[in-house]
């Protein structure tokens, strides 16, 4: 069975919101063969990584970054991953509250670092929840575990 790991950080109510929106489209009953393992960015460790056949990230924007949280995942986890992912499919979610550019950038780059492969277009976006963000973060879930089918 295929696994697709979601390493996110979901701090609020709306954060949490995100998440379930994204598990709606990855744990969809027609993907059922894919295991979705969700862990916490704190929790998150190198065989997490190891053990995926494709990583969902998510975040928030502070201070013009990605969360403390998300960066500690990627900081515990180069060293024993960097050189034994290369090409691992994942995508990712930010959400800011004003601006989302100084994380778009930080994710960009660490996951260049890592070599992985961009395998969904990301959703980011400021402000609340609408329709369209809704089914946008549903489509993530959905299209990257479908990936793994």
């Amino acid at each position: 069975m295929a696994t697709l790991l979601i390493v996110h950080h979901s701090p609020t109510p709306l954060t949490s919101e995100i998440l379930d929106e994204v598990l709606q489209g990855a744990r969809d009953p027609e993907l059922a063969a894919v295991d979705v393992r969700v862990v916490e960015a704190l929790d998150a460790t190198s065989d997490d990584i190891l053990a995926a056949d494709a990583v969902l990230l998510g975040t928030t924007a502070n201070f013009g970054y990605i969360s403390g949280a998300l960066k500690h995942f990627f900081d515990t986890t180069f060293m024993d991953c960097a050189d034994r992912t290369h090409g691992l499919p994942f995508s990712y979610w930010i959400r800011g509250g004003k601006d989302t550019t100084g994380a778009e950038k930080a994710m960009q780059s660490i996951t260049t670092g890592y070599s992985w492969e961009l395998a969904a277009e990301p959703v980011v976006f400021v402000g609340e929840l609408d329709d369209d963000r809704r089914q946008q973060l549903t489509n993530l879930g959905g299209t990257l575990a479908a990936q793994l089918l």
